[in-house]
């Protein structure tokens, strides 16, 4: 079943992305964004009849009664980073399939534990059990995501001579589209290609200014049928196509090809089911906890053939003001990655915000059409 043109976003908010955030909790920081969502697309509380979050960290149950909401559709995407961007396919489907009428997606949260909020991974308390914390942590090349992507990087530099001033051109490009973005954690804070060179190792070739910057925060998206959003006050973004693709392993590093991504499978799934390729792009918004994993997800979304993201970013300008506008909000790497999911979903709320022509001075010129990798 195709969900191509069926269903669109209608609204939306987002919390600006700080690194402090004081005495507020996580669902008191989802409600503010839930409300202003619901004003921004022109409906009640009442219309809401459907709710997604990323059940890993908040139950949509649990917000649901926070917020006073009374959905009829419920669910908590457990997909990591991708939870944000698949949440907007589940939401779509479900109206599709007449689950609801108007689904709300929440991502995000804060960090502060004395008042609600929790860190990635942490439940109240509770400590999860994965093949990560009894085998990989302990026993593995080293703690936390730097390691994997550490080795990532390291591989597709041997494998296909990507130079570490190419990544970092990435991540300058990027900090230019935060630097007016009053969202972003990095915000009027401008980087050079020396500056990122210079910055410290966080594991040997990544360096400090490569990485995503974890916060606080948090955004809402609205999604409804098409017909529906046709008598809405915003401009609707209809959602085309959607893919998805899965890993055989937890650990990047046991994969016969590190720089491979499960993008090979869910890009063009998408882009059949959209009835658009690559080059029909006007810009792209991708998935940057690191350099390296936009580089090699653009690659196998196929924007370039495998180990020519190198000399794709050499030859194009991916600010907002350039020819192939990537991240036009600064991504992960220096708007921030809000805990909750609320980082993989920014991609997901920027490329609604450019859309529907709401991004100011870093608006893109063209800006019909977007690939939003999750």
């Amino acid at each position: 079943m195709s969900i191509r043109g069926k269903a669109a976003i209608v609204g939306f908010d987002e919390r600006p992305s700080v690194r402090v955030l004081e005495g507020r909790s996580t669902l008191s920081l989802l409600t503010e964004t839930i409300s202003n969502a619901i004003s921004d697309a022109g409906l009640r509380k009442e219309d809401i009849d459907g709710v997604i979050t990323r059940g890993a960290e908040v139950s949509p149950i649990t917000l649901s009664e926070y917020a006073q909401l009374k959905p009829v559709f419920t669910e908590g995407t457990t997909l990591m980073g991708a939870s944000g961007a698949n949440s907007i396919a589940l939401a779509a489907s479900a109206i599709n399939a007449g689950y609801a009428n108007y689904v709300l997606c929440a991502f995000g949260g804060t960090r502060d534990p004395n008042v609600g909020g929790f860190a990635p991974g942490e439940r109240r308390g509770e400590t999860p059990r994965s093949f990560g914390t009894e085998w990989e942590n302990p026993f593995g090349p080293v703690i936390a995501a730097n390691g994997g992507y550490g080795l990532m990087k390291q591989r597709h530099m041997y494998q296909y001579g990507t130079k570490d001033e190419q990544f970092a051109k990435m991540a300058v490009n990027q900090r230019f589209n935060a630097l007016t973005n009053p969202n972003a954690v990095f915000k009027g804070q401008p980087i050079t290609l020396e500056d990122v060179l210079n910055s410290r190792y966080v594991n040997d070739p990544l360096h400090l200014l490569e990485c995503v910057m974890p916060c606080n925060g948090a955004a809402v998206a609205i999604v409804t049928s098409a017909e529906r959003a046709r008598s809405l006050p915003n401009p609707p973004v209809y959602i085309l196509g959607a893919g998805g693709g899965a890993t055989s392993h937890e650990m990047i590093w046991q994969e016969s090809d590190i720089t491979v991504t499960p993008v090979v499978i869910s890009a063009p799934r998408a882009f059949q089911m959209a009835g658009y390729g690559p080059k029909d792009m006007q810009f792209a918004e991708f998935y940057d906890c690191y350099t390296i994993l936009e580089a090699v997800c653009l690659e196998d979304a196929g924007f370039c053939k495998k180990g020519e993201i190198g000399d794709f970013f050499d030859s194009t300008d991916t600010t907002y003001k350039g020819s192939f506008p990537i991240n036009t909000d600064g991504g992960q790497i220096s708007g921030g990655q809000p805990v909750g999911g609320g980082g993989g979903f920014r991609n997901v709320v920027e490329a609604v915000r450019q859309i529907m022509g709401r991004a100011g001075e870093r608006q893109v010129a063209k800006h019909d059409i977007c690939a939003v990798n999750g």
